[in-house]
């Protein structure tokens, strides 16, 4: 199979969040009432990201669009992704999503995994070199400042990391969170992400790999190793690596190299799995990338990341639990 991002598949990626971004209904609001005033629909509440099924998937929607637009700049719905972010990415816009934070209880609002891809937005508008893209990146920033001090008032309390692979993995938060800070130049922000990444993972050996679980999206294994190769130098990370996934030469452990199998794409929890192939796929590919030629690792990671796509890739579209998001991952890994 192609596995390689053409700018057919990028068209065809595009036209799937074009389809989802602005799609009110169905919903799953992450929401707190402190009031009957609180009793409202999801576009009132969010007037950006009030599609897509949740919040922080119609915030990734937002990135994929961005980012294709970057890469694909005259592809058919360049004009169509322009116009909704000049609609949709105000100054007004985005005081009322900001002002949506600061009410009570709403601190951990989308903590971490909406915190991440927020920033991830960001990161790819402060990428773009046109007048548009400064202005939606400038229009977008206080949304971005009052994540980015979300996670620096929550990182020092968290004592433990989260492993599990879903929206509560903390490695994912950090390995994007640390993606946006290079893409801004902001280097102390970058550090303490980094710190914590350390202090969370830093000594982890001979890692196991219990998973898959039957809902997960993310692997914590190769998800902590993505996090860990943004927060060690190079010969760091290798000397990590090599005492935390000591076996991967001989393809263990074998839950590693074996893609999920998605038994019913129309049940939300379960179409997670096709996610976590993308997202192995994703992970395996940066891996790869790390090692130098000639590093058999460098060709077992390659060859993994060929099969899990192989799985995942076709069912990127046809039910709407798996069709609001998978793109997003089905791009990491392609680009990766």
């Amino acid at each position: 199979m192609d596995v390689t991002l053409t700018a057919e598949l990028a068209s065809r990626f595009a036209r799937l969040a074009l389809g989802h971004v602005t799609r009110e209904y169905p919903n799953k609001l992450d929401h707190v009432m402190n009031g009957p005033d609180d009793v409202r629909g999801p576009r009132e509440l969010h007037p950006i990201f009030y599609g897509s099924f949740d919040w922080h998937s119609c915030v990734h929607g937002w990135w994929l669009m961005m980012r294709l637009l970057r890469r694909f700049p005259r592809m058919p719905e360049a004009v169509e992704i322009r116009a909704l972010a000049g609609s949709h990415l105000t100054d007004a816009n985005v005081a009322a999503e900001v002002a949506y934070l600061a009410q009570p209880l709403r601190a951990t609002f989308e903590r971490p995994y909406g915190w991440a891809w927020l920033l991830m937005l960001q990161g790819e508008l402060a990428r773009h070199d046109s007048a548009d893209g400064r202005h939606w990146a400038a229009a977008l920033r206080p949304l971005a400042d009052a994540f980015v001090q979300r996670y620096r008032e929550f990182l020092p309390k968290a004592t433990y990391p989260v492993r599990t692979g879903t929206h509560f993995n903390t490695a994912f938060a950090l390995a994007l969170g640390m993606d946006y800070a290079a893409a801004v130049g902001d280097a102390g922000f970058g550090e303490t992400l980094g710190a914590k990444a350390r202090e969370w993972y830093g000594g982890d050996r001979d890692c196991q790999a219990w998973e898959p679980g039957g809902d997960e999206f993310l692997s914590p294994a190769l998800m902590e190793a993505e996090c860990m190769r943004r927060a060690l130098p190079a010969d760091a990370f290798a000397a990590w690596f090599d005492a935390f996934l000591p076996r991967i030469h001989q393809r263990e452990p074998a839950t590693l190299f074996r893609p999920a199998t998605v038994s019913d794409r129309t049940d939300g929890k379960i179409a997670h799995l096709d996610g976590l192939n993308l997202s192995r796929a994703w992970c395996w590919r940066s891996l790869a990338a790390a090692w130098p030629p000639g590093d058999p690792r460098r060709a077992v990671a390659a060859e993994s990341a060929d099969v899990h796509l192989a799985v995942s890739l076709p069912h990127v579209a046809g039910d709407y639990m798996g069709e609001h998001w998978l793109a997003t991952f089905a791009l990491l890994a392609l680009e990766a």
